[in-house]
């Protein structure tokens, strides 16, 4: 390890952060959104390129923060404009397949007034359908790795407090 320059030195010294930055690990983060109607059903996306349904959200992009990542995501398959409310769930997943683990974050997706309910529709090619459906029977659709998450995020919006899972294991 090379002696680091003093701060005083700006270019040294931001070219001796950026050497440590190109080292540390990266993580890969997720985002999905509960976004609720008025009645109460949540609303659940068939993705076109997996078996499972899924909650709206993607892939948190490069220098993205999970609330931005929350918005695009669902403006560019919904045509939904939304500001992803209060974080309901955060769980660390190990590696998987041919994945790494990566953070994955559920926030609120707050409740769709009767006009967007009723416009609702893929806008994209990666989802082939979507519903609004009660809460339990939502779930069944969903992949397994995801009922704890969740589960987690409705007691969440229930209770008003977040949660944190390790591997789907309640941490608090």
């Amino acid at each position: 390890m090379r002696t680091p320059p003093t701060p005083d030195d700006p270019e040294a010294w931001n070219a001796y952060l950026a050497e440590g930055n190109a080292k540390q690990a990266r993580k890969r983060v997720a985002v999905d959104l509960i976004i609720r109607d008025r009645n109460g059903r949540v609303l659940v996306v068939n993705p076109s390129y997996k078996p499972d349904w899924d909650l709206p959200g993607g892939m948190v992009e490069a220098n993205e923060s999970p609330e931005d990542a929350g918005r695009r995501e669902v403006r560019e398959e919904l045509g939904l404009q939304l500001t992803p409310g209060r974080l309901l769930v955060v769980e660390w997943v190990p590696p998987h397949g041919p994945w790494d683990d990566q953070l994955a974050f559920i926030l609120d997706g707050g409740e769709l007034s009767a006009e967007q309910s009723a416009e609702l529709r893929p806008h994209d090619d990666e989802l082939s359908e979507l519903a609004m459906m009660d809460p339990a029977d939502a779930r069944p659709l969903l992949r397994p790795r995801l009922h704890p998450r969740y589960d987690a995020a409705l007691a969440a919006l229930a209770d008003g407090h977040a949660r944190y899972l390790s591997d789907g294991h309640p941490i608090y």
